[in-house]
């Protein structure tokens, strides 16, 4: 299970989030905001396909939460990250570039996938 995270600047108490290995997603505690992943490579990449938060829960920062829990998890299990997730790639890293490091890179890495 994911250890919730605070994000820079939310404020609050973070949400609870869940890895939920069997769905192969991190999810929050009432499971209607999650991020989706597929392992490749035989357990040595995380790819992050798609992250979903319900309309009635957006700009509650869930989906930056999902981020960081899927984020923490990568590095704590040695995975090279592949953001295909819009969201990730194009708002969370840059806005927390400090991830970079765990991005998959062929140049480094080229027998991973």
């Amino acid at each position: 299970m994911a250890t919730p995270n605070p994000i820079a600047g939310s404020g609050t108490n973070p949400p609870k989030i869940i890895w939920n290995e069997a769905q192969r997603r991190f999810e929050t505690e009432d499971k209607k905001a999650y991020l989706q992943y597929v392992i490749k490579n035989q357990g040595k990449v995380i790819d992050m396909i798609h992250t979903f938060v319900p309309s009635s829960k957006r700009g509650l920062g869930l989906a930056s939460h999902l981020c960081a829990a899927a984020f923490n998890h990568a590095a704590a299990h040695s995975l090279a990250v592949v953001p295909s997730c819009s969201y990730i790639s194009d708002t969370f890293l840059p806005r927390n570039p400090t991830w970079n490091h765990l991005l998959y890179s062929e140049d480094k890495t080229s027998n991973l996938l």
